[in-house]
């Protein structure tokens, strides 16, 4: 059996027993969650836990401080930052800085696949992110969410985790990109779902990292699985007449105006704004 298969094999046969080892949240992340899901929790309560972190509260203070935020009075206090940004909004960023730190490995060649594909969670997110604000802004019944949008991007290639650490095992398959490709492609929508409910998240994202990547599942309401696959179609490297038709779909149902919306000044600001603040 090929190294390749084997690797196939074995995952295939973790998941189904469920013995595939998932990632944990960090203890950090963890408690700004459970935090702020408490109902007897306040803004106060907040900034003591995340004043335990010095990196995630000058990321707090540096996101209160966006121009995604819309706000042109500064403020220079972790607290003022953490009124300004909201409990809901402080768990996702927490959660997305934890996220950041589970994408490491000591092996190069590893190390190297989980950086491309915190980029491309980066990147898909960005651009959900800044079309789903223009959206609403056209759409005023729309009952989608900015910051579910924010953490649901994030965790979209989550289940890509599991595979890269068992592939590190074995050495032979780095060579096979394109094999590695089809393993995540495949395999990595449910390693994900069952990580979001390992980490006790709501449906909602169990859904949307399940079935992003599914073409046969569709919605006939316009959702956050839309605005995710519209910023990996992106960043796919469909040019020409691929790429218009691909887009047409969203077009169809008024996500985005036209083929050239990445042209638009407000969704690319937005979108470089909100990279920046997470990389």
């Amino acid at each position: 059996m090929s190294a390749e298969n084997a690797l196939l094999t074995i995952l295939v046969e973790k998941i189904r027993t469920d013995m595939l080892v998932l990632p944990t949240l960090p203890e950090m992340a963890i408690q700004v969650r459970k935090t702020a899901d408490d109902p007897d929790s306040n803004l106060l309560m907040m900034t003591d836990v995340i004043a335990q972190d010095p990196a995630l509260a000058a990321r707090m203070i540096k996101v209160a401080n966006s121009a995604f935020m819309g706000r042109s009075i500064k403020v220079n206090s972790l607290n003022q930052a953490i009124t300004r940004i909201g409990l809901s909004q402080v768990k996702n960023i927490a959660t997305a800085m934890a996220m950041e730190q589970l994408f490491v490995s000591q092996h190069e060649q590893i190390k190297e696949r989980m950086a491309s594909v915190w980029r491309d969670s980066v990147n898909v997110t960005s651009i959900a992110l800044a079309c789903l604000k223009l959206y609403i802004v056209e759409n005023k019944h729309c009952n989608l969410n900015l910051d579910v949008m924010t953490l649901a991007g994030l965790m979209h290639l989550i289940g890509a985790l599991p595979i890269l650490t068992e592939a590190e095992r074995y050495q032979t398959v780095f060579g096979e990109s394109q094999f590695l490709d089809h393993a995540l492609s495949t395999l990595s929508g449910q390693i994900g779902a069952s990580i979001m409910r390992a980490w006790d998240f709501a449906d909602t994202y169990v859904d949307i990292v399940l079935n992003w990547n599914n073409a046969n599942v569709q919605t006939e309401q316009v959702g956050y699985i839309d605005f995710i696959r519209l910023g990996a179609l992106v960043q796919s490297p469909l040019t020409g007449t691929a790429r218009l038709q691909a887009l047409q779909p969203y077009i169809d149902r008024n996500i985005i105006p036209d083929a050239h919306f990445m042209d638009i000044a407000e969704i690319r600001l937005i979108s470089q704004e909100i990279k920046a603040l997470l990389s």
